[in-house]
């Protein structure tokens, strides 16, 4: 590695330790005065009916070069954006007003029934500046409200009103450091940094760091705009006032565009030009709420921890001080969990289809906390859009591997060393989840293609992820299975009965316990659950990774708990049959997740309208709780064989 790499790694690092949410090769982009700038438009969203459509389905200005779509990776797709460039177009630090744009063609009857339609459904306008999106400041009693992109119009006593001129303030700070940008820029910045001839050049020049928006309904005068063409200046003085509307759309007429654009220099430096969107209304509570609930379910978990290994190592240490007359006599008038000790390593029903559920789960839990890791540390910010996704079906794909060791070997414990059949619980491991996450994302898909929203995930992407499942993901998973098939499977410390014991009548369902066990660690969760819906479906920037991460670790810790505690009380009780109860013990969150998301729908999102807005809204929470179900199952479930294994063979039972 050379002293320029040595350096610029060493750059990355301090830059990441002092901004903890920036992806490394973001870099300040050097805009020289009077240099161009170009703002893109991204899909049109809508927290009304959560289906994306393009920008360019309504009758908007197009460029002069034509509708270009923008390289996109293959998390954006997957999330429905659309980024495209748009006419607007800007001169470094050069305020510019009255711009005329274009003038639509009339009217047509569908068009003006599409935009009345979009108008009630309350969908906004994303407008992307120097990857910033467009961010507009509204007052509601007293308090300054931020969101970002303006409306497509508004209703006012049945007439519709479009907003068909946009008032721009670009906020921008003094460029320093020039080398940077010449040895870090990625993305956009190609197109847009100018050449550099001379080295160490200190021409001056801006970065972008703050992208606002005032949306306008104005009515222009006819006469004036025929003459004109786009980019033009517009003769007569534009008055934009937000809080008046006077350009009402009418079937047969056309509409006239315009614009403005006004450059301020700004305090806010470029690492910190993301906090206005971070930000969010509700984030004290945010960072308050979780910092509670991390200190109740730590002090809850501490109690039930330590109830725990008293009452264990108390059963424990008694077997162990008794000399071997002793220990035989008691043998005699064994009582609880030493009774079950032939049975307690039987093999469950179904066995294959928890080899299966638990390889899936270590994958699943695997990705996620690599992902969050990642994102904690800085590497899929925000400011990135798509790379979270895109991380998270990277990670997926490579643990696969984990997942069909994990699968195999448990396969291969159960059968006490029997390896026949590895193969099927391998593939069927490599096809369980994925098939299900298909199969919903296909009956979904085909109700977004029916709406022509670019929320469907386009054909070609289709292909691309079959081809990653059964080119990367199902053969990674077979190797998995391979080396399980070759590990040493893990060996029971007693043996099992031929005949099984009978479980003695239980005084209540044992299940009752199971699905109620789920409740502490949806306790761990349930408030960062709201801000990660929130982020989901009404379009707030989700951040907080570090927190995320933290919830994560307690979620998983607390899951281990529960079940261990619930394995111990089910063989205490000479109940046996441990193993799918440990699962659904930690696993049966995921109910209560369900049910919280329908609570989110039926009392936050109030608006969704639409019985296509609510099935895409029940399928995406479904595909959600069933990943979830699976994690924790899984943690509930290994936890709980460990400490089976553990307890049988600390103790010497004949």
């Amino acid at each position: 590695m050379g002293h320029v790499e040595i350096w610029v790694l060493t750059m990355c690092v301090i830059f990441q330790l002092g901004y903890g949410f920036y992806l490394p090769g973001s870099y300040p982009h050097k805009y020289v005065v009077g240099g161009p700038l170009s703002v893109k438009v991204n899909s049109l969203t809508s927290i009304d009916t959560e289906m994306p459509f393009s920008y360019y389905s309504l009758p908007f200005c197009k460029p002069k070069e034509g509708v270009k779509d923008s390289a996109e990776n293959l998390g954006e797709l997957l999330m429905g954006d659309r980024i495209e460039n748009s006419p607007y177009k800007f001169k470094m630090y050069v305020n510019e007003s009255e711009i005329f744009l274009c003038q639509s063609k009339k009217v047509s009857a569908d068009d003006f029934k599409l935009l009345k339609k979009r108008i009630d459904e309350m969908y906004q306008v994303n407008l992307i500046l120097d990857n910033l999106p467009a961010i507009r400041y509204t007052k509601k009693e007293g308090f300054m409200l931020r969101w970002t992109g303006y409306p497509v119009g508004v209703k006012v006593q049945n007439l519709y009103y479009l907003f068909n001129h946009l008032k721009f303030k670009v906020l921008i700070h003094k460029y320093e450091e020039t080398s940077v940008a010449r040895v870090m820029g990625t993305g956009d910045a190609v197109e847009v940094m100018p050449t550099v001839t001379k080295e160490g050049s200190d021409m001056p020049g801006h970065m972008v760091v703050g992208f606002e928006v005032v949306p306008c309904s104005v009515v222009h005068d006819g006469n004036l705009v025929n003459k004109l063409k786009m980019y033009e200046k517009y003769q007569s003085p534009i008055k934009c006032d937000p809080n008046a509307v006077s350009m009402p759309i009418k079937e047969g007429e056309p509409i006239v565009f315009t614009y403005e654009v006004a450059f301020e220099e700004s305090d806010i430096k470029w690492p910190s030009r993301w906090d206005a969107y971070l930000k969010m209304e509700g984030s004290k509570v945010h960072w308050f709420s979780i910092l509670n609930s991390l200190m109740v379910i730590t002090f809850l978990a501490g109690i039930v921890l330590v109830i725990f290994l008293r009452t264990v190592r108390r059963d424990l240490t008694r077997c162990e001080e008794l000399d071997k007359e002793s220990q035989v006599q008691m043998n005699e008038e064994l009582s609880g969990w030493k009774l079950v000790v032939g049975d307690v390593f039987r093999a469950p029903s179904n066995p294959a289809l928890l080899c299966i559920l638990i390889g899936d789960g270590v994958q699943i839990l695997g990705m996620a906390i690599v992902t969050i890791l990642f994102a904690a540390l800085g590497f899929m910010s925000p400011a990135s859009r798509g790379t979270l996704i895109t991380g998270m079906l990277f990670f997926y794909l490579i643990l696969g591997i984990a997942a069909g060791y994990v699968a195999v070997r448990l396969w291969r414990t159960i059968g006490c060393g029997d390896h026949k059949g590895w193969i099927s619980v391998a593939w069927k491991a490599a096809c369980f989840f994925p098939g299900i996450a298909f199969l919903i994302l296909t009956i979904l898909n085909f109700l977004l293609w029916g709406s022509h929203s670019t929320g469907a995930i386009p054909f070609a992407v289709f292909v691309i992820l079959l081809l990653l499942w059964f080119c990367i993901s199902v053969p990674l998973t077979l190797v998995g299975g391979y080396f399980g098939a070759k590990a040493h499977h893990i060996e029971y410390p007693v043996r099992t009965n031929q005949i099984p014991r009978e479980i003695p009548a239980q005084k209540y369902p044992s299940w009752l316990l199971v699905l109620g066990s789920g409740t502490l660690p949806f306790g761990t969760l349930f408030i960062e659950l709201f801000f990660i819906m929130s982020s989901i479906w009404m379009g707030q920037v989700y951040y907080v990774f570090g927190f995320l991460f933290i919830v994560l670790i307690l979620l998983v810790v607390v899951c281990a708990e529960v079940s261990l505690v619930l394995t111990y009380m089910h063989l205490c009780v000479e109940d046996w049959k441990w193993w799918w109860k440990s699962f659904f013990a930690s696993g049966s969150v995921a109910i209560y997740i369900f049910l919280y998301s329908i609570n989110y729908l039926i009392f936050d999102l109030k608006s969704l309208s639409g019985p296509v807005s609510a099935t895409l809204y029940l399928g995406y929470s479904l595909f959600m709780v069933l990943a979830v179900m699976l994690a924790t199952g899984t943690v509930g479930f290994l936890s709980s064989f460990w400490f089976v294994h553990y307890l049988f063979a600390s103790v010497k039972l004949d």
